[in-house]
């Protein structure tokens, strides 16, 4: 059985805020399993790593005991989240809702437990709120608290329009922790203003109020900027093992600690015993090697995972890779610097026109990829082995 003190250091491990802690102790202490809400938009779900940090999060509390309330935004997805936009966003029709719903079920379970996970729809009780009820639940809240909102705010005060029905999106979402009468409910950063409307809600229609849980927001492997496809930093779950490996391994080793906090399922004495060898003198890449093979197991198989592994050590450790690797630290500024000027930058070409002839020969690799795109921009804060040829080799850090 685990005491409220150990759960509590495994769920503050990697959350950015919990409000308010003394109450979800004192939830905890009760003995009963508690009510965990998170809310996913059905967006079009292509998910990378960035968006399993909460779902790892929701994992712990399974774990613990406590019950999972998933909660697919079917309705909320129709109105479109303005968490974060200048602009009003397109609702989506009730076909994507459904179709993207499935596809999200399908990817999200490879972290959750089904058996062990409740999916509920929104659309199950606001398609049965009448006029009156909307209004009702419009009048616990007042257009000056909405333009509180850092989005809401901006774009009033920049003359972007806000659309009526905006408004109603924080509502709902917290009138969703009424009607699931959520003991707490998780999010990202950016959500803190509609996690804390449910717990205002809560109070209001005589619930108890819930806990708010926010998670941080995973950077890219860049290091910098949140990971995001437009943004070309990604680690996508459905990514093959060896490029889920490749990518974990290219990371600096501070921003690999950010990793292993957030995504790790190991426990914090572990991860603290890996932080006590490295302070020791134990080398980075081996730990690296561990977690990238955990990631790799969790999407794929733990045959994969170890197949990566050995791929990868066979590519950098026999012989492939002299021991003399020449180590060039690179200023790329916050918006990177393109793969010619990093070839050139770090001796491995005499100029660009050089750089670009090899790439366009299929001579550079990068971390034992070939590179193909002679715009790739190789971002900050990142490390990498680049070869040109057959015996030119540089490990390439990024400031």
């Amino acid at each position: 059985m685990v005491s409220v003190q150990q759960a509590m250091a495994e769920i503050r491990r990697g959350a950015e805020e919990i409000l308010v802690e003394s109450e979800l102790i004192e939830k905890l202490e009760t003995g009963r399993p508690l009510r965990i809400k998170a809310g996913f938009d059905p967006t079009a779900p292509d998910l990378h790593l960035g968006h399993t940090v909460l779902l790892n999060k929701l994992k712990q509390f399974q774990d613990l005991g406590h019950e999972i309330l998933f909660l697919i935004g079917d309705f909320t997805g129709m109105i479109g989240d303005p968490t974060g936009k200048n602009v009003t966003r397109k609702p989506l029709t009730p076909e994507q809702v459904q179709e993207n719903a499935k596809s999200y079920q399908e990817q999200v379970f490879k972290i959750l437990d089904p058996e062990k996970t409740k999916v509920v729809f929104n659309s199950h009780w606001m398609n049965k709120l009448s006029s009156a009820d909307m209004i009702h639940l419009a009048s616990n809240h007042t257009v000056a608290r909405m333009l509180e909102r850092d989005d809401f705010s901006k774009r009033y005060k920049s003359g972007q329009p806000i659309a009526i029905h905006e408004f109603l999106y924080p509502l709902i979402q917290g009138y969703d922790s009424v009607e699931l009468e959520a003991d707490v409910e998780l999010g990202g950063t950016d959500q803190k203003f509609n996690l804390l409307m449910g717990r205002e809600l809560q109070k209001a229609y005589g619930k108890p109020q819930q806990t708010i849980l926010t998670m941080p927001i995973l950077e890219g492997l860049d290091g910098v900027q949140k990971m995001s496809k437009s943004l070309n930093n990604t680690i996508g779950i459905s990514d093959s093992p060896k490029d889920i490996f490749g990518k974990i391994m290219s990371i600096s080793d501070d921003l690999m600690w950010r990793y292993i906090d957030l995504l790790s399922f190991r426990n914090i004495t572990e991860i603290q015993q890996w932080r006590d060898d490295v302070a020791a003198g134990r080398n980075p890449i081996e730990i690296k090697k561990d977690f990238a093979q955990e990631i790799v197991a969790r999407f794929h198989s733990d045959q994969d995972g170890q197949q990566a592994r050995d791929g990868f050590d066979n590519q950098f450790k026999k012989g492939q890779i002299p021991d003399d690797l020449n180590e060039v630290t690179l200023t790329v500024g916050s918006d990177g610097l393109a793969i010619a000027n990093v070839l050139k930058d770090a001796g491995l070409t005499v100029s660009t026109s050089e750089a670009f002839r090899m790439i366009k020969q299929g001579a550079v690799k990068i971390d034992g990829e070939k590179v193909v795109d002679r715009k790739l921009v190789i971002g900050q804060n990142v490390e990498h082995i680049i070869q040109v040829g057959k015996r030119k080799f540089a490990k390439v850090f990024t400031i």
